[in-house]
């Protein structure tokens, strides 16, 4: 009789653990998400930014802001992963027609503002990069953790489910077009 007191004592024991565990570890997915969120955000703030420099030079461009403010709108109400990234794609290939304007310009380019702007979104785009990093690190942790034996008995249990993998496409890996020697 003491032999199961003590076995049922050590399962509830690993059994809070491993809940534990996986709540601190839910709750580093949600706030490396919130990172990336920030950073979106910032990047789609400065796009109006470079848009205002460059509406002087191009009427064309007017059409491209207006697409990028509707994506940025859906974007920003996304919640599920998966369409999170690919309304971010396709803002980002939105993105690269206002630099392919300013390009386009030799006064432009020269600009102090415009070149700011430029490094700025250079800034940006590295953050994004490590804060996608830290929060595939913790969705890995997080996933291996819960699809782990016994853990993922527990995990079942209550309900925690695996988190998605925020990825990029090849062209996405690399920073939007941005020409810093003006």
């Amino acid at each position: 009789m003491i032999y199961i007191v003590i076995f049922l004592f050590l399962l509830l024991a690993y059994f809070l653990y491993a809940f534990n565990r996986m709540v601190r570890l839910k709750n580093l997915v949600r706030e490396a998400w919130s990172g990336i969120d920030v950073q979106l955000r910032r990047r789609r703030n400065l796009i109006p930014l470079l848009s205002q420099v460059t509406k002087s030079y191009r009427d064309f461009e007017r059409d491209v802001m207006e697409e990028l403010v509707r994506l940025r709108s859906e974007a920003d109400g996304e919640k599920n992963v998966r369409k999170r990234e690919e309304k971010e794609r396709r803002f980002m290939e939105g993105v690269r027609k206002i630099i392919a304007i300013g390009e386009n310009y030799p006064d432009l380019k020269a600009s102090e503002v415009y070149l700011n702007l430029q490094r700025e979104l250079s800034k940006i785009e590295d953050d994004i990069q490590f804060a996608r990093r830290f929060y595939n690190g913790a969705v890995r942790d997080y996933n291996t953790f819960i699809t782990i034996f016994p853990n993922n008995i527990v995990a079942r249990l209550l309900g925690f489910r695996e988190a998605e993998f925020f990825d990029i496409s090849a062209e996405e890996r690399e920073t939007p077009g941005v020409n810093l020697k003006g």
